[in-house]
């Protein structure tokens, strides 16, 4: 009898975290830009709502020196070190990277202690696979165009927009 509740308690504790490690996923729209390149609405440690075009293929999430300004104003940044970053056209350019206590994706997802590099000026801003890394597992998707991202601290209920996640 102890056996078998044992195994009962085993199994039920089995397929509750099964559950729970499936979870869903939070649902972000991406926008279409010229150059067939998607975009997310993102928010650095309140700051201002962007632009980030979303790039996996850029190893940082990056901002530019007008965001890096906004975010001094309200103490929520530290310097950590310079990088050398190497530019899409092969380009050598030393960047310094800032440690920020959030990054808000799409109005729904929250991720917390982000490294960002810093460009120049107002280019581009960028969502790059370390801050993607920390909502892993996820999925980009060109049609519908939207990333569902996991691990995310949602702002409220009814607020993110939550899909399964496939099995």
């Amino acid at each position: 009898m102890r056996l078998a509740k044992r195994l009962i308690v085993t199994l039920c504790l089995g397929v509750a975290v099964t559950a729970f490690g499936q979870g869903q996923y939070v649902r972000v729209p991406m926008h279409l830009k010229s150059a067939k390149t998607f975009y997310v609405t993102g928010r650095v440690a309140g700051s201002r709502a962007n632009d980030f075009m979303v790039d996996t293929g850029s190893s940082y999430t990056t901002i530019n020196e007008h965001t890096l300004v906004e975010l001094r104003t309200q103490g929520d940044t530290r310097y950590v070190r310079d990088l050398i970053a190497v530019l899409a056209n092969g380009q050598e350019i030393v960047v310094p990277i800032y440690w920020v206590s959030s990054f808000e994706v799409g109005g729904v997802c929250t991720l917390q202690n982000i490294e960002v590099a810093v460009f120049p000026s107002r280019t581009r801003q960028i969502l790059g696979l370390n801050t993607l890394s920390k909502a892993s597992p996820f999925q980009f998707s060109v049609n519908p165009p939207e990333l569902k991202l996991s691990n995310c601290q949602t702002a409220g209920p009814g607020q993110a927009q939550l899909a399964d996640r496939p099995s």
